[in-house]
This record gives structure tokens, C-alpha cells and sequence, in this order.
């Protein structure tokens, strides 16, 4: 009784686990597409859907969010996790952030842009005419978006960005039906990995080949503008930033502006620090560290020498100021009100390096005309 008790036992353990075998055998096998820069967002394809992780959706979130991206008609396993379905290819969208827009130009569908919160700060060149024509609606602003005009829209998709969880107008629009994705790009913290969340769009229009394509390309310009300036031995001192009220705000030496100036062959005072973000000090302690700095890049929205002495007396003490060699971004606006170094510059970050690169050594880049960086007004 014992022997045949066991017996049954056995055979019922063996085709349990060949049942188990069997449906793990089964389970669909999806291909990962490579992500070699960006650290926020993960992508896996599977025949007829994709899911698209977004791995920090905001700072310290708790957790990451899945979105389903089904095709028509797809198979999609009953067990499979996520949080949000979207059915793609998407024919309308909102996005609410200028540094959104480039992607959707690069993949060639910004006419599926149908709303934008605060249009008048839009400069690239496609969607500006397209908010020009009426094709784009005005949505107020991001802090308090207009939901019930976006909701008249009803677009397929929205794709928002987040400090934290609490965005009623979020909550309104989900409620509603309407799915809301989070792109963190701006979480990113280097050129490269910015730049690579053009592949976060591509599922959602069925690009994967455009934006696989479009980035390899930024990729390659980024390290053959990187390489030329990696032996050289004496790097320019560069100081960035400016006073804003009481504290002088300047890139931390882990920040993606940090990046540039190391790649672009400069020497940053402050790049032993860990910050990823901004750092915030005083004008005695930036004196003190870099008034014999070689270049002054990014003085805040300052365009001229006569602003920046009208603003703070103590900044003629710079030696870039002293020089002229200060250098902004301010200047390079398209038709909005917008700055496209905020726009684009995320999305382009080997042409910000070729800009730096032509005004430390020139010698490097002796054809190439600045696009983002220009030197200070009088």
C-alpha cells in the first residue's frame, strides 16, 4: 500500500513538473531591444506587442510602470503584467514637453501631435507651422493643463512627465479613459542616455527602425567629435552658469552639462563633486574657484557683457568676461519664445559637442559653425 502510494506519488510529482516544463516551454520569448545608453526605460518586443518599462518614472519613485503596446488582433497572453494597455500604431497624441517634440520630428510623425500645453514656447521648425495653422491646441500649462479641452481632443495617448505622483490633472485625464505615459528623460543623467529616449517613441508608431537608425547616427557624430579632443593634455579651465538672486547655480560634476565640458576637452572646477544635478553656491566661492577661468559657457539667459555688469558688478572680475570669452545659448531661439538648446539639445547632444569642441579648440573643428553656442553681445 505504502510502495503504490509513493508510486502514484512520483508519477503525479513527474507530470507536474512536465506540466510545469511544458508552460514555461510555451510562454513567448520576447527580443530586448538595446539600450546602451539610457538607464530609465526598457523595451521588449513580442510578436504583435511590445512592453515598454518605464524604470524611474520621477525621482525616488518607489517603483517602475509597464505599458502594453498591442497591435490589431494580437495574442496576448492572460497572465502577462503590466499596467496600461495602449492599442498602436497611435493616430493622436499630447505631449507636454518641448523636449518630446524633436523625437517626433526625427520619426516623422509630428503631424500626429494634436495638443500641447503652452505652445508659444514650441520653436522647432514642423510643429511651430503646424501651431501656427491651428492643427496643434493650445492646452494652457503644465502646472494647471486644461483638461477639458485636451479631453475634447481625445487623443490616443498623452504623454506627460512627473516630479512626483500628485498631478490631478493626471488623475482627471486616466479617469476619463484616456491613457497617460511617462516619459523621464530629463531623469537621464548623460548626453547619450537623453538622446536614446528617442527609441521610448518608436513603438508607439511602429519605428523601431527609424529610431534605431536615427540614434546610431547621433551616437557615431557624439564619438567621433569625443575622440578628437581625448589626448589632449592642457584643457581650458571652463566655468558655467550665473548668480540667480543669492546663489550662484552651476552643473554638478556628475551632471550631463559636467559631460560636455569633459568631453569637449575642457577642465571643470567642479567636476570631483557627485552631484548629478545643479549645484548652488555663492559669487565668494565661485571667485575664488574660477575667476581665472579660460571660458565662460551657459550664463543662465544673459545674451550681452553689458547685461551681465548691469546684473552683478562682481561678475567683470572673471577673467571670460574680462577676455570676451563668454558663450550662451540664449541667443539661438526659433520662432516660438522657447529656447531650442532646451528643445533640441537633449535630442542632439553631439551637436552641443561639436559647439564646445570648436570654441576650446578650434583647431579641432576649423569648418564647423557653432549652431547652439554663440559669443556674448557687447
Amino acid at each position: 500500500m505504502i510502495r503504490s502510494f509513493t508510486i502514484c506519488l512520483f508519477f503525479g510529482l513527474l507530470l507536474f513538473s512536465c506540466k510545469g516544463e511544458k508552460q514555461q516551454e510555451s510562454a513567448p520569448e520576447g527580443t530586448e531591444v538595446s539600450i546602451k545608453y539610457a538607464k530609465g526605460f526598457r523595451i521588449t518586443r513580442f510578436d504583435g506587442y511590445t512592453l515598454v518599462e518605464v524604470r524611474t518614472p520621477w525621482p525616488d519613485a518607489k517603483k517602475g510602470i509597464t505599458y502594453l503596446l498591442t497591435e490589431k488582433g494580437a495574442d496576448v497572453p492572460e497572465n502577462l503584467d503590466y499596467d496600461l494597455k495602449i492599442n498602436v500604431p497611435i493616430q493622436s497624441l499630447v505631449v507636454t514637453s518641448t523636449t518630446h517634440i524633436p523625437s517626433l520630428e526625427a520619426l516623422g510623425v509630428e503631424d500626429r501631435l494634436t495638443g500641447f500645453p503652452s505652445t508659444k514656447y514650441i520653436s522647432s521648425e514642423k510643429t511651430r507651422k503646424n501651431v501656427d495653422e491651428g492643427r496643434v491646441k493650445e492646452l494652457g500649462n503644465n502646472e494647471s493643463i486644461n483638461t477639458e479641452m485636451l479631453l475634447d481632443l481625445q487623443p490616443d495617448v498623452v504623454i506627460g512627465f512627473a516630479l512626483d505622483t500628485n498631478n490631478k490633472a493626471y488623475e482627471t485625464i486616466k479617469n476619463s479613459g484616456i491613457p497617460v505615459v511617462f516619459n523621464a528623460d530629463w531623469v537621464e543623467e548623460t548626453p547619450l542616455g537623453k538622446a536614446e529616449w528617442i527609441k521610448f517613441f518608436a513603438p508607439f508608431f511602429d519605428k523601431q527602425a527609424e529610431a534605431d537608425r536615427i540614434f546610431t547616427h547621433i551616437e557615431s557624430e557624439y564619438s567621433r567629435a569625443r575622440a578628437l579632443t581625448q589626448d589632449i593634455k592642457e584643457r581650458p579651465v571652463v566655468l558655467s552658469g550665473a548668480m540667480h538672486k543669492a546663489v550662484w547655480i552651476l552643473p554638478g560634476g556628475k551632471s550631463w552639462a559636467a559631460q560636455f565640458i569633459k568631453d569637449a576637452g575642457g577642465s571643470y572646477p567642479w567636476a570631483d563633486t557627485e552631484d548629478t544635478g545643479s549645484l548652488f553656491l555663492s559669487m565668494e566661492s565661485v571667485l575664488d574657484k574660477a575667476a581665472p577661468a579660460d571660458f565662460w559657457i551657459s550664463p543662465t539667459l544673459f545674451d550681452s557683457y553689458t547685461a551681465l555688469e548691469k546684473a552683478n558688478p562682481h561678475y567683470t572680475q572673471f577673467k571670460p568676461f574680462q577676455n570676451k570669452t563668454i558663450y550662451t545659448y540664449s541667443k539661438t531661439k526659433g520662432d516660438g519664445i522657447g529656447m531650442l538648446y532646451f528643445e533640441l539639445g537633449p535630442n542632439r547632444p553631439d551637436i552641443i559637442l561639436k559647439d564646445l569642441i570648436r570654441i576650446f579648440h578650434p583647431d579641432k573643428l576649423p569648418d564647423y559653425e557653432p549652431f547652439f553656442f554663440k559669443p556674448l553681445n557687447p
